[in-house]
């Protein structure tokens, strides 16, 4: 049982005070046994949901009860508005939601939040960038999620090759700027950066989701196939102490401390798609770096070596 749809059906009790299990199958677009195993799980759960049975009844919210974030603890409330704060200073939205917020909480702890939610802020531009701003058809994209409507996109690959699909989008990403659907197709679940999709229809066709399907796994999943194809290839360098937090820089999670060699220098562990992509990134340090494995990796600085020499000495 989905939790989005317990809360979806709780928000529209809450609207409408009184609703049947048909209405409420035909706004969550789900069966009406399922609707009203929904409504049961809420009265199981202490929510004040009750049947009223004959003409005109219905399933109600007894006494008008709402929901609200009383049951919030004070360290619970400042962790959510130092999450949410930083956020407003980029989003009208957010911010308000953050007003919005506020005055759910309990009086008491209404100070703390906001000085939470003004403890931090976040600026996206990196020094000297240009504005990344957010791709347009990530709002599509999103709101064809929300409604669980398929989507046609006419996508091109990283060898520019142009295809059209028709999607079930499960959920959106956003990765060091970067942003990729998650989506259902025909062959199975795929990734697809947003910023390859040149056109994006949403259909009225019902977009069908896996029930155990969770946005935080299918990710966790995508990011361990690509940090194994970008390790396929593993060098071992020596190079003073110092500069290992360098290293640690430009080869991320694959960059390990592997001891201390005779000389005192740091033994380190470092990882790439391929001994090329290894070999341009050490080339640049020329004898500060010494590569003692494998021998494909020291090839390849041989060879950028002599290219080097052969155009400039």
């Amino acid at each position: 049982m989905r939790a989005d749809r317990l809360v979806a059906a709780l928000l529209l009790l809450q609207a409408r005070g009184r609703v049947t299990a048909t209405e409420l199958a035909a706004e969550l677009e789900v069966s009406v046994a399922t609707a009203r195993r929904d409504l049961e799980a809420l009265s199981a759960a202490g929510i004040p949901v009750y049947p009223q049975p004959g003409r005109g009844g219905g399933w109600s919210l007894l006494g008008g009860a709402r929901t609200d974030l009383s049951g919030l603890s004070a360290p619970e409330a400042q962790a959510l508005f130092l999450l949410v704060g930083p956020a407003a200073a980029v989003s009208g939205d957010a911010k308000a939601a953050l007003r919005k917020l506020v005055r759910a909480l309990p009086q008491t702890f209404r100070a703390e939040a906001e000085a939470a939610a003004d403890a931090t802020m976040i600026d996206p531009t990196r020094w000297g960038a240009r504005d990344r701003r957010r791709p347009e058809l990530v709002d599509l994209l999103q709101t064809a999620v929300v409604r669980q409507r398929r989507v046609r996109l006419t996508y091109v690959n990283s060898a520019r090759q142009r295809t059209e699909r028709l999607v079930d989008p499960w959920g959106l990403v956003d990765k060091d700027e970067t942003w990729y659907l998650i989506a259902g197709t025909e062959r199975g679940q795929r990734t697809f950066r947003v910023d390859r999709i040149t056109e994006a229809e949403p259909t009225e066709q019902h977009a069908e989701r896996p029930d155990d399907f969770t946005l935080a796994s299918a990710w966790q999943q995508v990011v361990g196939e690509v940090e194994e194809r970008r390790s396929r290839t593993w060098a071992t360098v020596l190079i003073e102490g110092r500069f290992v937090p360098v290293l640690r820089d430009h080869f991320g999670r694959h960059c390990h401390v592997d001891g201390e060699a005779d000389d005192g220098r740091a033994r380190v562990r470092v990882a790439a798609p391929a001994p090329l992509d290894i070999a341009r990134h050490l080339a640049g340090w020329g004898a500060m770096v010494e590569v003692t494995e494998p021998r494909s990796v020291q090839a390849e600085l041989a060879r950028i070596g002599t290219e080097l020499a052969t155009r400039y000495g």
